[in-house]
């Protein structure tokens, strides 16, 4: 059975929170014309350890309840901003000061952007 995209997405998200990641944006580039995959999912975590935290707990959760693996895992060696690549998912998880200062949100603005709330 393949996972959809959306599941997958929800499992990223899932897993996030599972480690206190804050901040997450999941940006739907299923509309966009030409989109290198069909969901970003941005979000930040307060330091080094808790980002590469957040993108341990993405990888396990995913693997497990998905069977899925990443294609491609950068940034983990000094883990302020790492992406993960799932072909139709990708996924940056940031340091706070990393994230404000690339802000790739914005270079989407046509698509839509779910903001989803911490759960602190």
């Amino acid at each position: 059975m393949t996972n959809t995209s959306k599941q997958l997405a929800d499992k990223i998200v899932e897993a996030i929170q599972e480690k206190k990641g804050s901040r997450i944006s999941v940006i739907d580039l299923d509309s966009i014309e030409g989109a290198i995959c069909r969901y970003f999912i941005v979000c930040q975590g307060n330091s080094p350890m808790q980002v590469e935290a957040i993108a341990d707990s993405v990888s396990d959760m995913v693997r497990e309840d998905l069977g899925e693996k990443p294609v491609k895992v950068i940034g983990l060696e000094n883990a302020v901003w790492v992406a993960m690549d799932y072909t139709d998912v990708m996924v940056h998880v940031f340091v706070p000061e990393m994230r404000d200062y690339y802000s790739i949100e914005t270079l989407w603005s046509d698509a839509e952007i779910t903001e989803i709330a911490d759960l602190d």
